[in-house]
């Protein structure tokens, strides 16, 4: 038996908001943003929209992709900066009745924009021990319901949206890559550096008692410098590892997944590893930053357009609020 990514899907809201649009409310312009980012658009959470009404979709998407059916999913997993509620109930629970899976335990995962690949980690061993299931791994953000569209420097990165994959186990070995090199087998790196929590953040919890009488909708707040810096060393330093862990170079790694955070990071890290920007999956110019969806996203995108094919060796790789950050090594889409 091998355990897989079984099946993938994304959803996109249809609302989509331009540089051009945010020009007409902030000191900005497209050529300015688009510069120092790499976005020109991003899709926005439209009145219907919600963090698990996003998910729904994207799951449904990769149930069908998987053929797999609601009694077969024994776990749903949604990792999330942007939850239906606040704290509870979580917003797999509203994914998993949605969705019609009954005998599925239901939970949150909040490692912020690395949520998906630590989501994935845990689905991955869940699903180990329980070959006769499937797990659903849902990234969703409605991130633009928590930026500050006063703050130009934090609301142009932003954007909502929803990836999914189902993992499960088939019979068989993982095939030999195209190369004829052995499949690698996964590889993972889950990390933390907490000095950096206040680097990206979003009060609103129980740290600080509310004034009387005030329900406020706090903003995310971020500060963009110690972020970048983070972002490309910790990206280029997870990658490497892995492959080193895996006996490979990174110029033998067919594509890599990064975090559509930004795309100045991405490029900052490919010059960092010497590797070709053909080599990184990118959907930031037309999506913005979709935190947790942001890497399930992409792939479905890669899968549906023919570009992720069986055997290649990829990574995924990411970083978000905390500071957390993830990677995952393997040969599509075998874990």
């Amino acid at each position: 038996m091998s355990l897989k990514i079984l099946g993938t899907g994304s959803y996109l809201p249809p609302k989509v908001v331009t540089n051009d649009d945010l020009a007409k409310s902030l000191d900005t312009s497209d050529e300015w943003i688009f510069s120092h980012t790499g976005i020109h658009a991003r899709h926005m959470a439209g009145a219907d929209d919600t963090t698990s009404s996003m998910a729904v979709k994207a799951a449904r998407a990769a149930m069908e992709s998987a053929g797999a059916q609601p009694d077969e999913i024994g776990l749903v997993i949604v990792a999330t900066s942007t939850p239906d509620y606040n704290t509870f109930p979580s917003t797999a629970c509203l994914v998993q009745d949605a969705l019609g899976c009954k005998t599925a335990g239901a939970y949150d995962l909040q490692a912020a924009c690395a949520g998906f690949v630590y989501a994935l980690e845990q689905g991955r061993g869940w699903a180990s021990l329980h070959p006769g299931r499937k797990v659903l791994v849902i990234g969703s953000e409605t991130l633009t319901r928590v930026v500050d569209w006063n703050d130009r420097a934090s609301c142009i990165l932003f954007g909502d949206g929803a990836g999914a994959v189902v993992v499960g186990s088939e019979p068989g070995d993982p095939p030999v890559p195209t190369d004829g090199k052995p499949a690698v087998r996964c590889e993972t790196i889950l990390g933390a550096d907490g000095s950096g929590y206040s680097f990206i953040a979003r009060e609103g919890g129980t740290r600080v008692a509310p004034a009387p009488g005030q329900v406020p909708i706090p903003h995310l707040t971020l500060q963009g410098r110690p972020v970048f810096n983070f972002a490309v060393r910790t990206m280029d330093s997870v990658v490497m590892k892995l492959c080193l862990n895996a006996g490979l170079t990174p110029v033998e790694l067919d594509r890599i997944f990064a975090h559509q955070a930004n795309g100045r990071i991405i490029e900052a890290v490919a010059r960092r590893m010497d590797l070709s920007l053909d080599k990184f999956y990118m959907n930031i110019a037309r999506t913005g930053n979709t935190s947790a969806a942001s890497i399930p996203v992409t792939l479905d995108e890669a899968v549906r357009k023919g570009e992720l094919a069986e055997g290649m060796r990829i990574c995924l790789v990411g970083f978000g609020a905390g500071l957390t950050y993830a990677g995952t090594l393997m040969t599509w889409p075998y874990l």
